[in-house]
């Protein structure tokens, strides 16, 4: 069973019974595959021929793209882990709305006594008072956080 879809253009040769092109009309088929049993789409062998004269090799750089906009803090305290609850608005009508309630998370500068410097963190009230209690060296370390980097 082959299906074939105009895209507004006549046919020419059929290449192998893949795909007919001329200046006019487009033709794509698909054939049976007789590995797979299905119908399957013969778009992946298509060559896009370019005129290399006009791309010099020096003009196409190797380095990986990088998206301009800067990655976002995660609303997720580092120390305690923890992260928004879902709750529900309800009316008076007892209509439920889905919410987030989001960590109560502050910019702190922290005095890190092995280091003798403060350190600048941004965690959760709770670890915070946490914090005080214990000492910043002994939340790092169950906390697994490594703060000579920050």
């Amino acid at each position: 069973m082959a299906a074939s879809v105009v895209f507004g253009f006549t046919p020419a040769a059929t290449c192998s019974g893949v795909m007919t092109t001329s200046s006019t009309k487009l033709h794509f088929r698909t054939k049976p595959n007789s590995d797979l049993g299905f119908l399957t789409s013969q778009l992946s062998g298509i060559r896009i021929s370019s005129n290399h004269s006009l791309i010099s090799p020096a003009s196409i750089s190797t380095a990986p793209l990088r998206p301009s906009l800067q990655p976002v803090a995660r609303r997720i305290c580092p120390f305690t882990g923890k992260k928004a609850n879902k709750k529900n608005l309800v009316s008076f009508s007892n209509h439920k709305t889905k919410k987030l309630q989001f960590v109560n998370l502050q910019y702190k500068k922290v005095w890190w006594e092995a280091g003798k410097r403060f350190v600048k963190l941004r965690l959760s009230t709770k670890a915070l008072k946490t914090i005080e209690k214990n000492g910043l060296d002994a939340v790092a370390k169950k906390a697994g956080i490594d703060l000579r980097k920050e």
